[in-house]
């Protein structure tokens, strides 16, 4: 994640400058979280299915098997249930299996209409981090996170969308990639994180993506997602083509047209293999790298707003 394990000075300077030119605005309750029913007088795009609540069954789902860092018995447990997930819907399913430190790693990866000229990728990590590196308490800061919030939702955003692309299928094709360790080892010093991401960017033969979208810590209750410095700066047409979209659909108290991080994440080992990829990442979360990150800090309807995106991203998608 963002240079993950520590908030640079950057960070900081950047949320000095952004307190007097964004505000950001708390998610409004909402009765209903299917993404054809939320803000659905502003939704100007076709085809919304997109169910949060679904979503947020998934994302608990993951979390009952407990934190799921590399390594684990969870973390195993975790990779069956998702592969078997992704197999009810894609068309065509495949792992890359690798190693680190003798620990196996699985990315999943769903394939939509693998014949077609045009595809674009969804990823996200579905691993959890091992220690909670952001607690006050020394002795908890060896205790592994549940990872609700980081990783399980954006994991559960994408095999919903899996389910709906069953259903509804898109006229390109669509890689929806669920890369592991992501989240293991030292941030600070580089080591043994971005796994899954750089496994993926150095094997992505057969893989010809136009554009990737890279989703992270998106169901958080409060959700503002704002634009990512890398993402802006290594694919702005994505980034722009992406916020502009949600502006459309009624979104704009959600995704901020203004760049507040600058974020190592699994989007730039992607990008230095071609694929311009963006990160769309809510980091203002208290819980990051703690105990705390639990389900009940997330929502079926910041899960369904990007899902609302996301999908509708994809069905206005020509395939030329």
């Amino acid at each position: 994640m963002p240079e993950r394990g520590c908030k640079s000075l950057y960070f900081v300077l950047l949320t000095f400058i952004s307190i007097f030119t964004l505000a950001g605005c708390q998610a409004q309750p909402s009765k209903s979280y299917s993404l054809n029913q939320a803000n659905a007088s502003e939704v100007t795009i076709p085809n919304p299915h997109f169910d949060g609540d679904r979503a947020m069954k998934l994302l608990v789902e993951q979390c009952d098997f407990g934190p799921r860092p590399v390594g684990s018995p969870a973390h195993i447990k975790t990779r069956d249930f998702l592969l078997a997930e992704m197999k009810k819907y894609a068309d065509v399913v495949k792992t890359q299996d690798f190693t680190y430190r003798g620990m196996p790693l699985t990315n999943i990866i769903g394939v939509f209409n693998p014949k077609a000229k045009k595809s674009i990728l969804f990823c996200t990590h579905w691993d959890t981090r091992p220690t909670a590196d952001e607690e006050i308490d020394p002795a908890k800061r060896k205790m592994p996170i549940p990872g609700a919030n980081d990783g399980a939702s954006g994991t559960a955003v994408l095999i919903e969308m899996a389910r709906d692309f069953h259903i509804n299928r898109p006229k390109v094709g669509v890689i929806l990639l669920l890369i592991d360790g992501e989240d293991y080892g030292n941030f600070e010093m580089n080591q043994g994180v971005f796994l899954g991401s750089r496994y993926f960017a150095a094997h992505h033969k057969g893989y010809d993506p136009e554009y990737g979208v890279l989703i992270d810590m998106i169901g958080d209750k409060n959700l503002d997602i704002y634009k990512e410095y890398n993402s802006q700066k290594y694919a702005p047409q994505v980034d722009d083509k992406v916020f502009n979209l949600a502006k459309e659909m009624g979104y704009s108290k959600y995704f901020f047209d203004s760049v507040k991080y600058n974020i190592e994440d699994d989007h730039l080992p992607l990008i230095q293999a071609g694929i311009p990829t963006i990160d769309v990442i809510d980091f203002d979360y208290a819980p990051w790298h703690t105990l705390a990150d639990t389900p009940d800090k997330c929502s079926p309807k910041s899960l369904a707003i990007v899902g609302n995106v996301l999908e509708a991203l994809t069905y206005q998608e020509s395939p030329n």
